[in-house]
């Protein structure tokens, strides 16, 4: 069964890509805004589930991967930065604290689907003004939940995690993979 992932990541991509070659990319057109949930992680689920679903309807007995990453500081969530400030207001939030990192992941084959969602903790040292700066001038921030990329910038900023890198990086690889075999991909 040939394998749909409803993302347009380079990064998802990449890492699929250590499992697979044999995928095909269409990412999801589902409207983000529509979603809701009662915490952070529960919503990279619920977002995760909805890509998954919105591409999955369009390609009946295919099997379909979603996934969505959010970023949450004591309970607030950050998303994709809106703009340079935003981009801004993030990292000096980030800076010098521990932040979660969720990824949703979902996968489904028409009949059925299934999910989960991976969490780990990242603390970063401060981050010193120039830097935020030199990283938004670069555009880095903006196709990145929490206004980071871990692989990027960010790695001169981690002083340690909890949990899968991958994670961070917007797809558990290794969790994925599994899932992925319960399906028979």
């Amino acid at each position: 069964m040939k394998l749909i992932l409803a993302s347009g990541s380079p990064r998802r991509r990449e890492l699929l890509g250590l499992y697979t070659a044999e995928f095909e990319v269409c990412p999801s057109a589902f409207d983000e805004r529509a979603v809701h949930a009662d915490t952070p992680a529960a919503l990279a689920g619920a977002l995760a589930r909805g890509k998954c679903l919105a591409v999955a309807a369009q390609h009946p007995g295919r099997l379909v991967l979603g996934s969505d990453t959010v970023v949450e500081l004591e309970g607030r969530i950050f998303g994709k930065p809106a703009d340079a400030a935003d981009a801004a207001r993030m990292l000096r939030a980030l800076s010098g604290r521990t932040h979660l990192v969720h990824t949703g992941v979902w996968v489904s084959d028409g009949e059925r689907d299934e999910g989960f969602v991976d969490s780990c903790k990242v603390t970063f040292f401060p981050i010193p003004e120039e830097e935020i700066q030199r990283s938004i001038a670069s555009g880095e921030p903006f196709d990145k939940a929490g206004a980071y990329g871990i692989q990027g910038s960010a790695a001169l900023w981690l002083d340690r995690l909890e949990g899968d890198y991958y994670t961070i990086m917007g797809l558990p690889v290794s969790r994925t993979v599994r899932l992925l075999h319960r399906f028979g991909g």
